[in-house]
């Protein structure tokens, strides 16, 4: 193979670099911004026209056998012309000449449109395939795909909102399921599934707070103190003042029978002299009952007791 004159190994790759500037331009304005159009697709169809015919004088030019003079005018001529007829072309007429590789460009975009779920690019560029090229029949298609993509992917993240909010009322987490509602309905404001969550959540919250009140109630009648003191604990949270009205009665006598129950094993560890389990009966005493006289007259023995249990046993 005979290897590039001087000429060539500098006008080839400048015109290699002036070709791919010239494709990218023609690119940017088949695929991109629709106000590039009207002057990056002449101007990068021109650019190219150009290039082809600086590929062919540069070979012509930098051969080592000179062709023939009447040849390579000819040649060039026809060169030329192509490139005046091609720059003499409208924008319309362009447009038909191109009108495949065009396509087949808007197709590509369309696809990584609706691949990236970028709805609304995708919707543009599919009118712009209906209204600008003629393809009705792709664009019809295209809106067709898009729309059950763009369905089924709203459709996915709608169960995902509300298979999260579920997950926390099962928890119990009352105010942080109302949190991801809210969230759920900025996102998909026109889902009927999203707009009932927070009807739902009501709905488990009074629920479980009426279970609360039948186990409270029960626990209490039938002595189960602690059963009954665990439901009481549980059930403040849900009571405003006025609801728990009907419950101050029964929850003063099951205060005092737990009270009652924890001082006596509380003493009943002493007597044994079982210092660690006296040590954490007292602590609930405290814990539990911090105003009563119980109380204050466990926390001076805490420490002492605390003490004894931690000494080795002779």
């Amino acid at each position: 193979m005979p290897r590039p004159s001087p000429f060539q190994s500098l006008a080839l790759p400048a015109l290699g670099i002036a070709t791919a500037f010239s494709a990218a331009l023609l690119a940017l304005g088949l695929a991109g911004d629709p106000a590039f159009r009207p002057t990056a697709i002449p101007a990068g169809a021109l650019g190219l026209v150009i290039c082809a015919v600086g590929l062919a004088l540069a070979r012509l030019l930098g051969a080592r056998t000179p062709p023939d003079p009447s040849r390579q005018l000819a040649d060039l001529a026809d060169a030329v012309r192509a490139m005046g007829e091609q720059a003499a072309l409208s924008d319309d007429a362009r447009r038909v000449l191109n009108r495949s590789r065009e396509r087949a460009l808007l197709r590509d975009a369309i696809e990584q449109d609706i691949h990236d779920q970028d709805w609304d690019a995708a919707i543009i560029l599919v009118n712009e395939l209906a209204n600008r090229f003629g393809y009705r029949a792709d664009a019809e298609e295209f809106r067709q795909r898009i729309e059950q993509a763009r369905f089924d992917t709203v459709q996915q993240r709608v169960r995902e909102a509300a298979a999260a909010v579920d997950a926390l009322i099962v928890q119990r987490r009352w105010d942080q399921a109302h949190a991801e509602a809210a969230r759920a309905a900025r996102l998909f404001p026109d889902s009927s599934v999203v707009l009932g969550l927070r009807a739902r959540i009501d709905h488990a919250r009074a629920l479980y707070k009426a279970d609360l009140e039948l186990r409270f109630r029960d626990a209490a009648a039938n002595d189960r103190v602690d059963d009954a003191m665990a439901r009481l604990k549980e059930l403040d949270a849900y009571l405003s003042e006025a609801e728990a009205a009907p419950f101050r009665e029964t929850a003063r006598e099951v205060i005092a029978k737990a009270r009652d129950a924890l001082g006596a094993r509380f003493k009943a560890a002493l007597h044994d002299r079982q210092w660690a389990a006296a040590a954490d009966l007292g602590q609930r005493i405290i814990d539990d009952f911090p105003n009563s006289r119980m109380a204050d007259e466990v926390r001076p023995l805490i420490e002492g007791l605390r003490s004894r249990a931690a000494a080795p046993s002779r």
